[in-house]
């Protein structure tokens, strides 16, 4: 039983890409280009890691350890070269709940729990399932998250004062936004000049030097707060080991695994559509399972993809695993050894370059698109982009895919219509040539299709241009077969293919159970079984 249940879960499982370069090649330039755009991501991932931890209600270190931690097994092990990982906001505004209600303990065991069930999605190749989503969910995904992005920098422009958190004012809006338009217009400019630096490393640089060299009054990052601290050390999660605390932290585990998925498989896709590669969706599930459960028994609060960052890292020109790679280790240095200097960076550089990746990220022919595309499709677009920025992207995703496929469906059942004409085979027979598909937006519609009063003594239907597609196909059969039994007629069905074959002989509607092969060419006429559904 055991061996059995290995050999199969080794079936699934397929050799992951693992290697370093993959299709680039090793060069003294190549490296360069990885490791400068390495420090520009790590740079970038400090104030969001202390932000989002400042969401979830936990330490700074708890955010920026899983910054770290994620993104370094993720670059490591990951689907999709280029891909940044670590803390992100969608995760941080689940846990907060947990944290306020159950303390910090509860979400290192639910990290872990988490990682569990994402490696599970990636063993059982769940991950597949991503291509469900269509492209106007794509659209509205970028285009809200651009606006989340860019919504979460507006907090830099915010200092401590009587009474809570006060808007920047005066000279010091003014100067702030100087800076901030002075770093965009760097990375704006940079690649017209020389591709040696990133240009996002440039803008930041050059600033700081300017804000360090004129004493500047502007926020730094050292004001948000310290991100000083140590390596992190193996920690197993202080929970009671019992069936309580997994009711309490399996429903958040749940959530957050799905959402880390949906957010990073998307944001994979985005990735490859960028580069021109492919990425493993299953590969990218385990590596995103394994980083979290390390990170859970290592005190992180666990995180995902970050298109935020993958947008930075890809315009720098990372393309491989040793960006990542060296965006997580840059970040630990960060926080072992150059704290004092990090801390002195303004946060103005990082909005804009934050702000140059909303500008980046941002579908804006999607404005273009939604004039010449079905309604429906431009509603989608819409839609998901609202509920991004109002609730999270899970929700977003699937009340897009959702709506998509109701309108598929409607557009499907509306497609259903009869051609009819007298058999040429069976004198004195009609034939009803059935075009568009049978399933249950279109089984009420195919009902009417037929005259049963008017109709011979038997009536034969030619499924050449439809399929049966599911229950409430096989269910509309039914009905309509008990309708000309009671009428003292015959219905034969003709031209199934072998799948609606399939389905109707293991529903029981089929009177001849063959073991034929029906194709199109081959006028086979079935008759059908009535009383199996319950159809009368």
């Amino acid at each position: 039983m055991t061996r059995g249940v290995l050999g199969l879960l080794a079936k699934q499982i397929s050799p992951p890409n693992l290697s370093i370069m993959q299709d680039e090649g090793l060069t003294v330039s190549r490296v360069r280009t990885e490791l400068l755009s390495g420090l520009t991501v790590a740079l970038a991932l400090v104030p969001e890691a202390v932000a989002f931890a400042f969401v979830a209600g936990v330490h700074p270190l708890v955010g920026l350890y899983a910054a770290f931690l994620v993104g370094l097994v993720t670059a490591l092990l990951g689907g999709r070269p280029g891909m940044i990982s670590g803390a992100t906001g969608a995760l941080a505004v689940v846990m907060v709940a947990l944290v306020a209600e159950h303390g910090v303990e509860y979400l290192f065991a639910t990290v872990v729990l988490m990682g569990i069930l994402q490696i599970i999605a990636g063993v059982m190749h769940w991950g597949k399932f991503i291509r469900l989503v269509p492209h106007p969910v794509m659209l509205g995904f970028v285009n809200g998250l651009a606006i989340v992005i860019f919504l979460a920098q507006l907090t830099q422009f915010k200092v401590p004062g009587t009474g809570g958190e006060q808007w920047l004012a005066g000279g010091q809006l003014v100067l702030m936004l100087g800076l901030v338009a002075l770093t965009m217009v760097i990375i704006w400019g940079m690649p017209k000049i020389t591709s040696v630096i990133p240009a996002p490393l440039a803008g930041i640089g050059i600033v700081a030097i300017l804000v360090i060299a004129l004493g500047l009054d502007v926020p730094r990052v050292g004001d948000m707060a310290s991100i000083e601290g140590g390596l992190p050390g193996f920690h197993i999660p202080l929970v009671p080991f019992n069936l309580e605390t997994f009711e309490i932290i399996l429903p958040y585990a749940v959530i957050l695994a799905a959402i880390g998925l949906i957010e990073s498989l998307l944001t994979l896709n985005l990735v490859g559509e960028m580069t021109g590669k492919r990425g493993g969706a299953s590969q990218e599930c385990i590596a995103q399972g394994a980083s979290n459960v390390l990170t859970g028994f290592f005190g992180g609060m666990g995180g995902c993809a970050m298109i935020g960052q993958s947008m930075i890292n890809v315009k720098s020109g990372g393309r491989t695993r040793i960006a990542g790679i060296a965006a997580a280790l840059f970040l630990l240095l960060f926080i072992v050894a150059a704290s004092p200097l990090i801390e002195q960076i303004p946060l103005a550089a990082l909005v804009g370059v934050m702000f140059m990746v909303v500008i980046g990220t941002f579908a804006w022919n999607s404005f273009k698109v939604m004039t010449k595309v079905p309604l429906t499709d431009a509603f989608v677009i819409v839609l998901v982009t609202v509920v991004t920025v109002a609730t999270d992207l899970a929700i977003a995703v699937v009340v897009g895919v959702i709506v998509s496929a109701l309108a598929y469906a409607w557009n499907n059942a509306r497609r259903i219509t009869a051609h009819t004409r007298d058999s040429e085979s069976d004198t004195g027979a009609k034939v009803y040539e059935i075009e568009g598909p049978l399933f249950f937006g279109s089984s009420e519609g195919f009902g009417e299709l037929f005259t049963i009063a008017e109709d011979p003594d038997h009536v034969i239907v030619d499924f050449a241009r439809s399929r049966v597609v599911d229950q409430s196909a096989l269910q509309a059969i039914e009905v309509l077969a008990a309708k000309y039994e009671a009428a003292g007629k015959t219905l034969a069905l003709r031209h199934l293919s072998r799948d609606c074959h399939q389905l109707l002989t293991k529903a029981g509607h089929l009177m001849i159970d063959s073991d034929d092969d029906p194709e199109y060419a081959v006028a086979v006429d079935y008759s059908v079984r009535t009383g199996i559904l319950g159809g009368h």
